[in-house]
C-alpha cells in the first residue's frame, strides 16, 4: 500500500534524484511544476523503492500519472491500481508519451483504451534556433524584436530574491490587465505562479526581468527539466509592449539556457490563441501525450 501525501518542498532531492532516471520530456515530470500546481488539481506523491508515484483528483475520480523512476515497472502500476480500487476509482492514467504507452501496451495486452490529449501536449524547441531565429519563417520574430529594441529603453536583469516583491507587484498589475479573476485557468496559473515566487529561492529557479524606463514591464522563470532540456514556467509581458514577448524569449535562453539543446515551452490548454503562437516559432517536436483507461 502506498501513502500518498501532499509535495513539500522537502521532497525535491528526492524527487529530483527520481527523474533522473526516467529523463522524461514531459513538463509534468518536474518538482516545480507538482509542487506549484499540486493543491489546484489536489495532487499527491508517493515513493515507492526508486519510482515517484502521483495521483490528482477527488475521491472516485483519481487520475495517476505514468511512474518515473527505475525497476520494475508493473510492481509500480499494480500498487496505483490497487490504490484505485481502495478509492473507489476507475483506474486512468495520464500524461502518458508514446514510449510509455508501448510500455504499457507490453506489460498489459488488450487491457487499456488510449486517448489522445492534443491540448496536452508539449511544444519543444531547438534553442540555438529560438536564440538566432534564422530564417524566413522567423522573419517576423525578429521584426518585433527590432521594434522593442529600438523603439523603448530598455534593460535586462536576472530575476533575484531580492526583486521577487517587486516582480509580485508587477504580476498584479498584468493580472488586472488580463482580468485574471473572470477566468477560472488565469486564476488557477496565478496561484501557481505566485507560489513558485514565494519559493523562487528553495526551488532553484532562475529568472529574467524586462524593464522599461526602470519599470518591470514583464518576466519570465524557468529551470532544467532533464539532460538536454531547459523548461519555461513563466513568461509574462504587459501588451503595451510590441515586441515585448519576442524579445524576452530570447533574450532568457542567451541568459540561462544556452547550454541546452532544447526548451520545453508547455503545452497550450487548448487555447487557440496561444497554440497559434506557439506553432508560429515552429516547434522541433511535440511531446504526445496520451490518457489510458483500463478496460
Amino acid at each position: 500500500m502506498i501513502e500518498f501525501k501532499k509535495v513539500a518542498l522537502s521532497d525535491k532531492e528526492w524527487i529530483d534524484r527520481v527523474l533522473k532516471f526516467s529523463d522524461f520530456y514531459g513538463a509534468e515530470y518536474n518538482f516545480t511544476n507538482a509542487f506549484i500546481w499540486g493543491d489546484i488539481f489536489n495532487s499527491k506523491i508517493g515513493r515507492f523503492k526508486d519510482f515517484l508515484l502521483a495521483r490528482s483528483g477527488e475521491w472516485g475520480e483519481r487520475r495517476y500519472l505514468f511512474p518515473a523512476g527505475k525497476g520494475n515497472l508493473r510492481e509500480a502500476i499494480e500498487l496505483l491500481m490497487e490504490d484505485a480500487i481502495r478509492e473507489e476509482s476507475p483506474f486512468e492514467m495520464i500524461a502518458l508519451n508514446r514510449e510509455s504507452r508501448e510500455q504499457l501496451k507490453k506489460l498489459y495486452p488488450n487491457r487499456f483504451k488510449f486517448i489522445q490529449t492534443r491540448e496536452s501536449f508539449d511544444y519543444i524547441y531547438q534553442v540555438p534556433k529560438m536564440i538566432s531565429l534564422s530564417g524566413k519563417k522567423l522573419q517576423s520574430k525578429r521584426n518585433h524584436i527590432n521594434f522593442f529594441t529600438q523603439n523603448y529603453n530598455w534593460q535586462l536583469q536576472d530575476l533575484t530574491f531580492d526583486k521577487i516583491d517587486e516582480v509580485k507587484e508587477f504580476l498584479h498589475l498584468w493580472c488586472k490587465q488580463h482580468k485574471c479573476t473572470k477566468t477560472e485557468t488565469l486564476h488557477w496559473e496565478m496561484c501557481a505562479v505566485k507560489k513558485a515566487l514565494e519559493n523562487y529561492r528553495a526551488l532553484e529557479l532562475k529568472g529574467l526581468i524586462l524593464r522599461v524606463e526602470g519599470e518591470i514591464i514583464g518576466f519570465t522563470v524557468g529551470e532544467a527539466l532533464n539532460s538536454n532540456s531547459f523548461v519555461v514556467h513563466v513568461e509574462k509581458v504587459l501588451n503595451d509592449f510590441k515586441g515585448g514577448y519576442q524579445f524576452i524569449n530570447r533574450e532568457f535562453l542567451k541568459w540561462h539556457a544556452s547550454q541546452f539543446e532544447y526548451v520545453n515551452r508547455e503545452d497550450d490548454i487548448g487555447d487557440e490563441g496561444l497554440r497559434r503562437a506557439k506553432e508560429s516559432y515552429y516547434p522541433i517536436f511535440m511531446v504526445e501525450k496520451y490518457r489510458a483507461l483500463l478496460f
